[in-house]
């Protein structure tokens, strides 16, 4: 069984750039392609993609995202050896996998990798290879000098797999911004919560990410980027048909100052603005004094308050809601408590949800709000009472 001599790695981001440079430091004749233009210098590149996959016979796809995997195919297909195999360790769409499967046939396989550029550079990535066991025999030892095989049936579960794995990283992520929110909440010196941050559960984690999580800057250094795992959540969410808190957590980083920003970026960025919280806090005491004044301050005067009551559906305006309270205190109010459970701001809307335990009842109120003229307000609110 003959190996491929040449490869061509046709895009040289941070991924392509540390898979053509660990290659070529083994021995590989490796001829490199990018669509930006920049070129590092490790590995030789050339301008014309059909150039770079003329001779290979094995073309390495690590690009950002199916449509872009789509259109170098497109440009080169006809380019290709018919010996030639193409190994794509591109995170896309399982669908977009699939088809790639169909179009190329028995020369294609689909390989995602877990782990990020220094795994790719030490050739300890852990590949997801979806091939027939010819051509996964001629290309095994170019992937074994990239980490080490897993083989997956087809190419739609290899990707579906890798979002998957994918979504873990984004949720551990999440989590950490929750953690340190807390602790800046708590007037904990940050340098003190990473360290028992990093003796737990995200110890990993933050451990490789403790730079920027201290706030030194991680400019041209990033891994992995917040725009790439978010993608990766909106590919996974559209996938499986199913929301993600992971692709609605990153959707606020997801386009930061610095398009190219470490996923560690995601973890530093600050709670909620207060002037969101003012509404909320207004209804709060709405509720603790009985005053209705209060929900005039939290809501907008169109907002309607809908839920079952009794067994029937009710839909108020604002005025039929405040009418329900008569400016004192309910006799048991020192036993009532009211909680903010989360606040997730979209740009000029925000939802929210509170817990409110009212004596032997529960509420979960869910809140729409929007900030209008500079502030925020209450737009709506749906709840369901817990007996």
């Amino acid at each position: 069984m003959t190996t491929p001599h040449t490869i061509a790695v046709l895009g040289l981001g941070r991924m392509g750039r540390a898979v053509a440079t660990r290659l070529t430091a083994q021995h590989w004749d490796v001829l490199g392609w990018t669509r930006s233009g920049s070129t590092p210098g490790t590995v030789e590149t050339t301008g014309d993609p059909k150039e770079a996959v003329a001779k290979a016979g094995l073309v390495v796809l690590a690009l950002f995202d199916g449509p872009a995997c789509r259109q170098v195919l497109d440009v080169v297909q006809h380019t290709l050896r018919t010996d030639t195999t193409v190994l794509n360790i591109s995170t896309v769409a399982p669908a977009e996998a699939a088809e790639f499967a169909r179009r190329f046939g028995p020369c294609y396989i689909h390989a995602p990798v877990l782990g990020s550029v220094p795994a790719a550079t030490d050739g300890t990535l852990r590949i997801l290879a979806a091939a027939g066991q010819e051509a996964l025999d001629r290309t095994r030892p170019v992937l074994e000098v990239l980490g080490t095989v897993h083989r997956v049936d087809d190419a739609w579960t290899a990707a579906a797999l890798k979002l998957i794995a994918n979504n873990t990283l984004a949720g551990a992520v999440l989590a950490l911004r929750d953690a340190l929110r807390q602790a800046d909440a708590l007037g904990l010196p940050r340098a003190q919560a990473l360290d028992v941050l990093e003796l737990g559960q995200l110890g990993a984690l933050v451990a490789r990410k403790r730079a920027p999580l201290e706030g030194e800057s991680a400019a041209g250094t990033a891994d992995f980027t917040i725009r790439a795992l978010a993608k990766d959540m909106r590919l996974l969410a559209t996938a499986s048909n199913t929301p993600l808190r992971s692709a609605a957590g990153l959707a606020d980083t997801d386009t930061p100052a610095d398009p190219e920003a470490d996923i560690a970026t995601a973890a530093t960025v600050p709670a909620v603005t207060d002037a969101v919280l003012q509404p909320l806090r207004a209804y709060v005491r709405g509720h603790a004094t009985g005053d209705p004044v209060h929900f005039h301050d939290a809501f907008l005067p169109t907002a309607r308050i809908e839920g079952v009551r009794h067994g029937a559906f009710v839909s108020w305006p604002l005025a039929e809601y405040c009418a329900l309270f008569h400016g004192v205190p309910a006799p048991d109010e020192a036993t009532r408590t009211r909680l903010i459970d989360a606040v997730d701001v979209h740009g000029t809307v925000a939802t929210a949800t509170m817990t409110l335990r009212h004596g032997t009842d529960t509420f979960t109120d869910v809140f729409l709000l929007i900030r209008v003229d500079g502030s925020w307000r209450i737009a709506n609110k749906a709840y369901h009472r817990h007996s």
